[in-house]
C-alpha cells in the first residue's frame, strides 16, 4: 500500500514536499491573520477608542504592502521565495507578539503596520511558490488546494474568537492575542521546511527588470487586477452590509449568520471544483462567466426578496467569487513573464489593499444616499462593468 503511495507522489508532476508546508503555512497565516485582526477590534472597545482610531489601525495593514509590494515582488523574481517566506514569517510573528505586548492605541497602530509587511510577504512568496510546486498539468490544482487552504484559516480564525468569548460582550483579548503570537511562531517553523529552489538567486546585474509600465500594457492584465480590487473589496463589505440589510428586513442574527456562512462554503466549493471547472471551460470564460454571475447576485440582493431566495443568491455570489478570485491569481501568473511574475503579483496584491483602503469607505457614503438596496447595485453595475472591460480587453479578443 505505502509503496504504491509513494509510486504515485514520485509519477505526479507536483513537489509534494514543497506543497504540504506551503499549504499547512498558508492555512496558519490566514488563520492567525483573521482571529487578530477580529480581536483588535475588540482591543479597541477595551481601551475606549473611537471609530476613526479603529478606521487608522487597520487602514495600516493595507497601507504599508502599498509602499513595499514592488520591492517585495522583485526579491521574489531574482529566485528569493523561500527566503521571503522565510522573513516574512519570522515580521508577522513579531507583529503578532506586539498585539500582546499593545496597551495603547500607538501600539496597536505600529503592530497592524508591521503585521500588514510580514503579510504581503508572506502572500506574494507563497502564490509564487504555488508555481515551483506545480508541473505543467497541475498548477490549476496546485492554487485550487492553496486557497481552500486560505479559506479553512479565514473561516477558522473568527471561529476561535468566538469559541473562547462564548456569551461574552467582549473576548479574552490578551489569551486571544497570545494564542496568535504562537501560531505565527508555528507558522514561522513551518515556514522553514520550505526550501529554496535548485537554481541560484540572481544578482542584480543579472536580473531582467521588467518596468512596471510594460507589465501594465500585457493585453488584458489590468482589467483582471481591476476585476479583481472591486471583487475582494465588494466582498469585504457584503459582510459589513448584510447585517444591516437583516436588520432593515427584520431578519433574525441567526438567519444572517447562516447567510454568510452559506457564502463562505459555496465559495469554498468552488474551489474545490476549480481544476476541473477550468479544464472544461478554460480560464478567460470561466473568469468572464463568473464574475457576471457575481454580478447578479449582487444585484439579488438590491430586490426585496424572501430568505430563501437571499439563500440561493448569497451561495451563486459565494461560488462565483471563489472561482474568480482565484482565477484572478492563475491568469496573472500564467501572463507574465518569469523574470516578472513576482512583481506582477504583488502588484496585484497591492492593488487588492488599496481598493479594500478605499472602497469602503465610498461604500458608506454611497449607502447613505441611496440606501442598502442602492449601494448592492451600485456594487453589481461595478462588477458587471470589470467583467465587460476583460470580454473587451481580453487577449486575442
Amino acid at each position: 500500500m505505502f509503496e504504491k503511495l509513494a509510486a504515485r507522489f514520485r509519477s505526479s508532476d507536483t513537489d509534494c514536499r514543497l506543497l504540504v508546508p506551503l499549504l499547512i503555512s498558508t492555512m496558519l497565516v490566514q488563520l492567525v491573520t483573521a482571529m487578530v485582526r477580529v480581536t483588535t477590534s475588540y482591543r479597541a472597545v477595551e481601551l475606549y477608542l473611537s471609530i476613526v482610531w479603529l478606521g487608522l489601525i487597520a487602514a495600516t495593514f493595507a497601507i504599508c504592502p502599498i509602499l513595499i509590494a514592488v520591492r517585495v515582488g522583485r526579491q521574489i523574481d531574482r529566485g528569493y521565495d523561500a527566503q521571503t517566506s522565510w522573513l516574512g514569517g519570522a515580521i508577522f510573528t513579531i507583529a503578532c507578539a506586539g498585539f500582546a505586548l499593545a496597551s495603547s492605541p500607538v501600539a496597536l497602530l505600529v503592530a497592524s503596520a508591521v503585521m500588514g509587511t510580514g503579510h504581503i510577504m508572506l502572500m506574494a512568496s507563497q502564490q509564487l511558490l504555488c508555481v515551483r510546486a506545480a508541473g505543467p498539468r497541475s498548477l490549476e490544482s496546485v492554487f485550487g488546494n492553496y486557497m481552500v487552504a486560505g479559506a479553512i484559516g479565514q473561516g477558522a480564525g473568527p471561529y476561535i474568537v468566538g469559541w473562547l468569548g462564548g456569551a461574552a460582550s467582549v473576548p479574552p483579548t490578551q489569551l486571544l492575542f497570545i494564542i496568535g503570537a504562537a501560531i505565527a511562531a508555528l507558522t514561522f517553523v513551518v515556514s522553514l521546511a520550505i526550501r529554496p529552489g535548485p537554481d541560484k538567486p540572481l544578482a542584480l546585474s543579472e536580473m531582467e527588470i521588467v518596468p512596471v509600465r510594460q507589465i501594465l500594457r500585457i493585453p488584458g492584465l489590468v482589467g483582471v487586477v481591476l476585476a479583481g480590487v472591486i471583487l475582494v473589496s465588494a466582498s469585504d463589505i457584503i459582510v459589513i452590509y448584510v447585517p444591516l440589510l437583516g436588520a432593515e428586513r427584520n431578519i433574525d442574527v441567526h438567519d444572517v449568520g447562516l447567510l454568510l456562512t452559506v457564502r463562505a462554503i459555496f465559495s469554498m466549493v468552488a474551489r474545490l471544483f476549480y481544476a476541473r471547472m477550468v479544464l472544461a471551460f478554460g480560464r478567460w470564460p470561466l473568469m468572464i462567466a463568473s464574475t457576471f454571475a457575481c454580478s447578479v447576485s449582487y444585484a439579488a440582493f438590491a430586490a426585496p426578496l424572501p430568505l430563501w431566495a437571499m439563500h440561493m443568491a448569497i451561495a451563486v455570489m459565494g461560488f462565483s467569487f471563489g472561482l474568480a478570485t482565484t482565477l484572478g491569481i492563475t491568469i496573472v501568473v500564467d501572463m507574465t513573464s518569469v523574470s516578472a511574475r513576482g512583481t506582477t503579483n504583488s502588484l496585484r496584491i497591492m492593488s487588492n489593499r488599496a481598493g479594500q483602503f478605499v472602497l469602503p469607505f465610498g461604500a458608506g457614503l454611497i449607502a447613505a444616499v441611496t440606501g442598502l438596496a442602492g449601494l448592492f447595485l451600485v456594487l453589481a453595475a461595478a462588477i458587471s462593468v470589470s467583467a465587460a472591460a476583460m470580454l473587451w480587453k481580453r487577449p486575442g479578443a
